[in-house]
C-alpha cells in the first residue's frame, strides 16, 4: 500500500534530506585512495548523531544479520549494500556510497558514486551515464504521469549506452520507513500507479558495464555484478507536491 504524506510530513522528510545532503558534502572529500572504508562509516555515524539524527541503515534488516553500518560502501563490481570493512580505497576505484537519515521519524535516502583518484575511461563513462540515468528519471517524474515513465527514461538511456540494468533491486517509496511501496523499477515493467500528491520516492538507477544480473555475497548484504564488471549507483529522494515534483535531496558534487 502506498502511504501518502501530507505537507507537514513532507516538510519533515525535506529536512531529513537536507541534512543527508549536507553530510555527503563533508563526507565526499574524505573518499580518496588510502582511506579505510570502515573509518568512513564511523565518521558518518558520528556526524549523523552529532547533528541530531539517527543512521537509518544501522541495524536495518533481519535480527540475525542486521546491517552493521550507517553507510553502504560498494567498490567497483559491488552494486549496492556493501558492508563497511577494513578495505582501503585504491587509486581508480569506483566507490558507491548510500546512506539514509532518520530525523524525528522522517527518513531520507541518497546515493552517489565517487571516482577515487584517476579512474579509467571505462569507469568514468559508466559513472557519468548512471548519473545521467538518474536525472533522466527525475525529468520524467511528473505529477499525474504514470510511474513507469520514470523507468522508461532510465532504461532508454542505459540501453542506448550499451549498459546492463539491475532489475533484481530498484527504487522505492520512502519517508516513514526506509523501504515502502511503490517499487520504482529501472526497466519499464511492473505496476504502474499514477504519481499522486503525497508520494515520496527514492529513484536509484544501478547501471552495470556488463550484464544486469547480480549475485549476493556470503555476508548476505553485498550485491555484486554476476560477471565481475563495474557498477555505478546514484539516488535522489523526491516528492510529489501538488502539481509539481520536488527533488528533496540536493546535488552534492
Amino acid at each position: 500500500m502506498i502511504r501518502l504524506k501530507n505537507e507537514k510530513q513532507i516538510e519533515g522528510i525535506r529536512q531529513s534530506c537536507k541534512m543527508l545532503s549536507a553530510m555527503f558534502r563533508e563526507l565526499i572529500p574524505l573518499v580518496k585512495p588510502g582511506v579505510v572504508a570502515l573509518d568512513l562509516d564511523r565518521w558518518t555515524q558520528r556526524w549523523i548523531k552529532q547533528n541530531g539524527g539517527k543512521p537509518a541503515f544501522l541495524g536495518y534488516g533481519p535480527k540475525k544479520n542486521p546491517f552493521p553500518g550507517a553507510l553502504c560502501i560498494s567498490f567497483n563490481e559491488a552494486v549496492i549494500h556493501g558492508v563497511p570493512t577494513k578495505r582501503k580505497i585504491a587509486e581508480g576505484d569506483l566507490v558507491s556510497l548510500d546512506c539514509g537519515i532518520d530525523l524525528g521519524g522522517f527518513i531520507s535516502d541518497q546515493a552517489v558514486t565517487i571516482e577515487a583518484g584517476k579512474v579509467s575511461k571505462t569507469a568514468h563513462r559508466l559513472n557519468i551515464t548512471a548519473r545521467e540515468c538518474l536525472m533522466r528519471g527525475i525529468g520524467a517524474a511528473k505529477a499525474g504521469e504514470r510511474l513507469l515513465a520514470i523507468s522508461r527514461a532510465v532504461e532508454g538511456h542505459a540501453r542506448a549506452a550499451g549498459y546492463g540494468i539491475v532489475t533484481r533491486y530498484c527504487g522505492h517509496g520512502v519517508g516513514f520507513d526506509l523501504h515502502e511501496d511503490p517499487l520504482v523499477p529501472n526497466v519499464a515493467k511492473g505496476p504502474n500507479p499514477r504519481l499522486s500528491r503525497g508520494m515520496v520516492l527514492a529513484l536509484e538507477p544501478m547501471i552495470n558495464h556488463g550484464t544486469g544480473e547480480v549475485e549476493l555475497l556470503d555476508d548476505d548484504w553485498t550485491v555484486v555484478t554476476a560477471d565481475g564488471s563495474l557498477s555505478a549507483h546514484w539516488e535522489h529522494t523526491l516528492a510529489v507536491t501538488g502539481n509539481a515534483v520536488e527533488v528533496l535531496t540536493e546535488e552534492v558534487l
